[in-house]
């Protein structure tokens, strides 16, 4: 399977979902706990979720593999981005702490040699190019990191996360102008809680590729899965409530074309 899915579009927006794959190398599947198999951790169902986008003209690059495989969203030397807990590029541990690899089951170095080769590195190539090609055309370029994560996770935050989690690398990536149009898309409904750089800023998709100073701005968006979807398996999609929450997500990335066009004028 190739490592990606993309379409190109003929806005200067490009939405990345690194996390929705659910494809497994031989070792990886082989080697899976019981507590894994079912790939919890899993960004379910997003491109359904942000189905609006395509026919809107938005660019879309969308990951086949598991982050069980190897994190699209780490940095290729696996630095950490947060102090708190977290995973790493090649995850051992579901998000509460659990093994995700039977004992003496993990791939080999080689075998993640091979997937940081093959996978990781044709995915940010990927990006890199489309966000050059949108440059090059338009002027500038829009990165929209979709995410989604469960509401409750006691090793990752406390309590249950708000539905709506704004990461601009604590504006870093972004401008004030933009994250200050995207704030007020939340402050103006009641219907979802919502945070900006709380306990998600951005991962390193935000954080490498949201470069202002060069006419190209990144935002990432992590929402609460219990807003679309059942959180526990069979992770079944829930369009009644999903049909609640897509006209704030399209509110959104409208915003982010409006503004993002006023910032690179």
């Amino acid at each position: 399977m190739k490592a990606f899915q993309f379409s190109a579009g003929t806005l200067p927006l490009l939405i990345s979902i690194p996390h929705a794959g659910t494809a497994l190398t031989p070792e990886v599947k082989a080697g899976l706990s019981d507590a894994a198999r079912g790939l919890p951790d899993t960004d379910w169902h997003l491109a359904q979720l942000y189905d609006f986008v395509q026919p809107l003209g938005a660019s879309v690059l969308t990951g086949n593999y598991s982050r069980f495989v190897i994190d699209l969203n780490r940095p290729a030397d696996d630095r950490p981005l947060y102090a708190t807990a977290t995973t790493g590029l090649y995850p051992e541990t579901l998000f509460d702490g659990t093994p995700i690899f039977k004992p003496g089951m993990t791939p080999t170095a080689d075998q993640r040699r091979d997937y940081l080769a093959t996978l990781w590195q044709p995915y940010h190539d990927k990006l890199q190019q489309e966000l050059a090609r949108l440059k090059q055309q338009h002027g500038y370029a829009l990165l929209f990191d979709a995410h989604s994560i469960a509401s409750v996770i006691p090793r990752l935050f406390d309590g249950r996360l708000p539905d709506l989690n704004l990461g601009t690398n604590n504006g870093n990536s972004s401008t004030p102008t933009i994250d200050a149009a995207l704030i007020h898309c939340f402050s103006a409904q009641s219907r979802f809680s919502w945070v900006d750089n709380g306990r998600f800023k951005g991962g390193y998709i935000t954080r490498a590729y949201g470069k202002p100073e060069q006419q190209q701005f990144a935002v990432q968006l992590e929402l609460a899965q219990c807003n679309y979807m059942d959180e526990q398996p069979p992770f079944a999609w829930r369009g009644e409530r999903a049909a609640e929450l897509q006209p704030l997500l399209q509110q959104l990335i409208m915003t982010l074309l409006e503004q993002g066009a006023i910032a690179a004028d």
